[in-house]
């Protein structure tokens, strides 16, 4: 080898060490601990009354732990979706953090007091997710059902629906929010088998031809969601988590395999019927996000034809 030639592997070889290293800091630390993305859509779904309008904030996947979701970071992105002034607010699950290694647990009481902050005149309404159910503030610790889930959100003043709905009134106008327990909650634990939802049961508790916003962790059950259900707002799949130019979402494949790789990010439409999925905020299995910043999104019904647009503002207020 020529010293011309050296000089050019050895540069080479420094140049791929440092994009290396800078691919690294900012998959395991910047985009999932520091970024938060305000993701925006606006769409009139089927059967929503004319002349009605509700802007939501979504949050979904928030998977307390630290170092990257640490109870100042929950409290931040709150008052990040205070800021955008919405009518109502939706979580929808996983609050447990999901990592095994190299994170500390942040508890119910502490990230359910970050998320009291939480405000919006049509109120805070969540549901939960797998991992609320399969074990403790992190993998390895006992379940308890989501006991400590359910009293840290009574505390915080957020409604939990699990299997249930509620009737919304804004303007002389009104919609439901039904609220699926998770299809999830028995694949680990002593209630081996079991999902805790009940679509069917859930539905049938709707007493008037209001539309419908269902609330569903896990967008598996999208397939069988009735025309009743004018949209069905997901989350779980952290939207893929890593996004990569040209590839995809390869952890979606070898997550939910490829029967439900049509499931994993966005407004969906099918049949006419409508999904949207958030990215979420946490990660699970690694703690890496590329691509798929943490994200709350910013929803508005109504007010236009039936359509979606979207817009990524990078930045949330409040949020460096």
């Amino acid at each position: 080898m020529t010293d011309l030639s050296r000089r050019l592997f050895l540069q080479g070889a420094g140049g791929f060490a440092l994009a290396t290293a800078g691919f690294g800091s900012y998959a395991f630390a910047l985009e999932p601990g520091l970024s938060l993305q305000i993701t925006s859509y606006r769409l009139t779904p089927p059967n929503w009354p004319e002349g009605l309008t509700v802007r939501a904030a979504i949050l979904s996947d928030i998977h307390a732990c630290e170092p990257w979701t640490p109870a100042a970071r929950v409290r931040s992105i709150a008052e990040a979706a205070n800021a955008l002034s919405p009518d109502i607010i939706f979580i929808l699950g996983d609050f447990n953090g999901s990592q095994r290694h190299l994170v500390r647990p942040v508890t119910p009481p502490e990230w359910g007091e970050a998320l009291s902050v939480l405000d919006a005149p049509l109120g805070v309404y969540s549901i939960l997710g797998n991992h609320d159910w399969w074990h403790g503030a992190l993998p390895g610790m006992p379940s308890d059902d989501a006991a400590g889930i359910r009293q840290a959100l009574a505390a915080a003043r957020i409604r939990l629906l699990e299997n249930d709905v509620v009737r919304i009134s804004k303007g002389g106008r009104h919609f439901w929010v039904a609220g699926l327990g998770d299809q999830l909650a028995g694949v680990f634990g002593r209630h081996m088998g079991e999902g805790a939802d009940d679509l069917p049961g859930t539905l049938a508790q709707i007493t008037d031809r209001g539309p419908v916003i269902l609330l569903a962790h896990e967008p598996y059950i999208f397939r069988r969601v009735p025309d009743r259900v004018s949209l069905t707002l997901s989350g779980h799949t952290h939207g893929g988590q890593i996004n990569l130019p040209f590839l995809g979402t390869p952890l979606s494949l070898r997550r939910f395999g490829a029967t439900f790789t049509d499931l994993v990010y966005g407004h969906i439409v099918q049949n006419g019927r409508h999904l949207i999925i958030s990215g979420g905020l946490g990660t699970s299995h690694i703690p890496v996000r590329f691509m798929r910043p943490p994200e709350i999104v910013e929803l508005t019904l109504g007010g236009s034809p039936i359509a979606s647009g979207l817009q990524a503002r990078a930045n949330a207020p409040g949020q460096s």
